[in-house]
């Protein structure tokens, strides 16, 4: 018998051979669902929770997002840890640290408890999305990317639906509590991971990566639009969802109810964008985002200033979600553009990057929020503008030599 702490490796192109459900596309999307099982939880229940059993004001639920993407900051650190272990072990580890680490979140209703097990969570959440935005790139063909990609994307999204619909409709009626249901969703995460472990061998990627650092000048735009990514959709994780419970007073149903309206539209939208993106472009695609993003921004502002309700609220959330279903064509932009053995590394770096600014800009922001708070969104939407004259910048068909609009010729550096 094949001893399972040594499970067999497998090249990618050996893969094919497998089955169907045994292959890596479709590892990717089961860790998809078990990551979004967990993450949606935490997501769906953490301001309620924070509001109404913690206590927290605009001030706390800044500093708790500010320390929550301190993991992220710190994704760097996980080029040296695939030095010595597979990314496809250190992933499935993250994952399982996500799952127990959201199933014991409402053991800590104080503040000094719900920052600890959320930084724990935020480990395992970030340094499986660095590994993961990597595997997805060295395992999925570049001609394939937006449409796989756009299917992983809504595999996210019908799991958040099913969680979604389940809080909505479960909630008052079956009595649910916090606690039960961060224990059920993470304990579940946490076991999926490690079934993972035995069911799928070790996959070999065709090219070997970089196991150092890896900072490069011709990446100077994929690194610009990542950081401006990560400033601006902080602003909307943090603040968005916060005005929904603050400022209009939704309950746990009415947020998992507009939550479920949104990825039941993304369920069938990813796909689409995936083709879209494919078809006309990194470039136009993101021009796309952004634009409407700052419209969206400019509106969240004006419910403060102008006193629109909340249907207008509401909208603007679902439709904030649907322009950011456009932003994975950020990664097939670098795979276009990157040394195959630089995809590890720069993930890791990007991760870093994206969350420069999420380190600091919430709790920051949190201070602003008790005085103006429209001014918060309408930040967001100077950054939307700045990553829009940024993707300006993406040349129609990106290649490596030919990174943005004015490079003509290859770099090395």
């Amino acid at each position: 018998m094949r001893n399972i702490f040594r499970p067999r490796h497998v090249t990618i192109e050996q893969a094919a051979n497998l089955p169907r459900w045994q292959r890596p596309v479709t590892m990717l999307i089961v860790m998809m669902v078990i990551l979004t099982l967990a993450h949606s939880t935490w997501h769906a229940l953490l301001n309620n929770f924070a509001v109404e059993v913690v206590h927290f004001n605009g001030v706390e639920i800044g500093w708790l997002h500010t320390l929550r993407e301190i993991p992220g900051f710190l994704a760097v650190g996980v080029i040296a840890i695939v030095a010595y272990v597979r990314e496809q072990i250190v992933g499935l580890v993250a994952l399982f640290l996500l799952g127990v680490s959201v199933a014991l979140t409402a053991w800590f209703p104080s503040l000094g408890g719900l920052l600890t097990i959320t930084m724990l969570s935020s480990l395992g959440f970030h340094y499986y999305e660095t590994i993961n935005q990597s595997l997805q790139l060295q395992w999925i063909e570049k001609e394939n990317a937006p449409r796989i990609l756009g299917w992983i994307v809504s595999a996210g999204s019908a799991t958040s639906l099913v969680i979604y619909g389940g809080l909505m409709l479960g909630w008052d009626r079956l009595h649910l509590t916090y606690n039960s249901v961060y224990m059920l969703t993470g304990g579940i995460a946490a076991l999926a991971a490690v079934a993972l472990w035995f069911l799928y061998p070790q996959f070999e990627a065709p090219v070997t990566q970089h196991k150092t650092m890896v900072l490069r000048r011709r990446y100077w735009l994929y690194y610009a639009l990542t950081f401006m990514a990560g400033a601006r959709r902080q602003i909307f994780i943090v603040f968005a969802a916060f005005m929904m419970v603050e400022h209009f007073h939704f309950e746990v149903s009415d947020v998992t109810a507009l939550l479920l309206l949104n990825y039941t539209a993304n369920i069938f939208i990813a796909p689409l964008v995936g083709k879209l993106i494919a078809r006309v472009g990194e470039r136009r695609a993101l021009m796309f985002e952004y634009t409407g993003l700052t419209l969206i921004f400019l509106a969240y502002g004006g419910i403060y200033y102008f006193g629109w309700g909340v249907v207008i609220g509401a909208t603007l959330y679902v439709l904030d979600h649907l322009f950011f279903a456009l932003a994975f064509a950020l990664k097939t932009y670098f795979q276009k553009i990157a040394d195959p053995r630089d995809i590890a590394p720069t993930a890791a770096v990007a991760f870093t990057i994206n969350h420069i600014a999420a380190v600091f800009l919430p709790a920051a922001l949190g201070y602003l929020w008790l005085s103006w708070p429209g001014m918060v969104f309408w930040l967001a939407a100077g950054m939307a503008v700045g990553s829009l004259l940024l993707a300006l910048l993406i040349p129609r068909h990106p290649r490596k030599g030919h990174e943005t609009v004015f490079s003509r010729t290859p770099i090395t550096i």
